[in-house]
């Protein structure tokens, strides 16, 4: 039974069945082409607890692979810190670091395991220790949606303005990831919130991009907020456009002048609602005819892309094309093919 191969044994959770002989120390440490050793595979699958209590020590499990994970880092990833004998979880072997940099306290906090280690062993200091990416473990948290398993006292502005390589902030992060309503209400505000990422996106871009223009408070919802541009010139009013939010804009600050800003392309939120099919969260009094006639740089209107696209059932009747020619529906056909890639 020298044979008995001991890395399939942790990943498919047989290593129970394994015979006494082939857990040792020396067996245990062996090395697969990844630099990984079977520690590693059964930290990772759950299967610590098969493995004989004496060779659950500091040093078997600070065993570094190729990329510079340690056992303790696949435990917190497949979410078996709960196996490590107690004692071992030290604030030494938690800020083990990977070769990008990530202790284990990162990972777990990017696997969602936070729960599992114990609340005194997580400090801000180690809360703000970065990646080689600049990511803290509050990053790592904002992007899991485990923020909420910190202690209040750690989210505070100083700490949620921290930022990766990037230059995305915690919230923007939180942001991106649909996570903002974990974020204490009183560290929402408007200037935290138009801080700008290296691209030049503020929080009110990341939470329109992703979908979650719902988690910022009502009233920062406003017309100089939205169309605020990024170096592309991108604004979250295109944003909300695309993605079906303008629904979430307060009703007196989605006027006409908010929805005809233009980005780099020449493109205006009713360009991009009228692509995206959303002409309908659009005050049917800003839907005229003129409005609708906007061209953006490649001189397309907003009436021709809703037509286009088959969303023309959203326009006003009063506007609404009775016929259409044989360009327009040429254009419909092809855009409601599917092309092959």
């Amino acid at each position: 039974m020298a044979d008995f191969d001991l890395f399939a044994a942790a990943r498919n959770g047989s290593l129970s069945g394994a015979p006494k002989s082939a857990l040792t120390a020396a067996r245990l440490s062996e090395r697969n082409a990844s630099g990984s050793t079977p520690f590693h595979g059964a930290a990772k699958y759950g299967a610590l607890l098969d493995i004989p209590a004496d060779l659950l020590t500091a040093d078997h499990l600070s065993i570094k692979n190729d990329a510079g994970y340690t056992p303790l880092h696949h435990a917190a990833m497949g979410g078996h810190l709960d196996q490590i004998p107690a004692g071992l979880l030290s604030p030494q072997l938690l800020k083990l670091r990977s070769n990008a940099g990530y202790t284990v306290l990162h990972v777990a906090a990017a696997n969602g395991h936070l729960g599992q280690i114990p609340s005194g062993l997580i400090t801000v200091e180690e809360c703000r220790l970065p990646t080689d990416l600049g990511n803290s473990l509050l990053h790592e948290a904002a992007e899991a949606g485990t923020l909420d398993r910190l202690p209040p006292e750690f989210l505070s502005a100083a700490n949620l303005s921290l930022r990766n390589l990037s230059g995305e902030t915690v919230l923007h992060v939180a942001a991106f990831n649909g996570h903002l309503d974990q974020v204490p209400a009183a560290m929402m505000g408007e200037t935290a919130l138009r801080e700008k990422t290296s691209a030049g996106d503020t929080v009110f871009h990341a939470a329109a991009i992703s979908g979650h223009l719902d988690q910022i408070p009502a009233a920062l919802l406003t017309a100089e907020n939205l169309s605020a541009a990024s170096k592309s010139g991108f604004t979250a009013i295109h944003a909300a456009a695309e993605t079906g939010q303008l629904s979430s804009i307060p009703s007196d600050q989605l006027t006409a002048s908010l929805l005809t800003t233009r980005n780099d392309n020449g493109d205006t939120p009713l360009h991009a609602a009228a692509h995206e099919g959303h002409l309908d969260q659009v005050p049917p009094t800003i839907l005229t005819r003129e409005r609708l006639g906007i061209r953006n740089y490649e001189g397309v209107s907003v009436m021709a892309i809703a037509v286009n696209r088959g969303h023309d059932g959203q326009l006003p009747t009063s506007v609404r094309p009775k016929t259409y020619g044989a360009l327009h529906r040429l254009f419909r056909r092809i855009s409601r093919t599917r092309t092959p890639f």
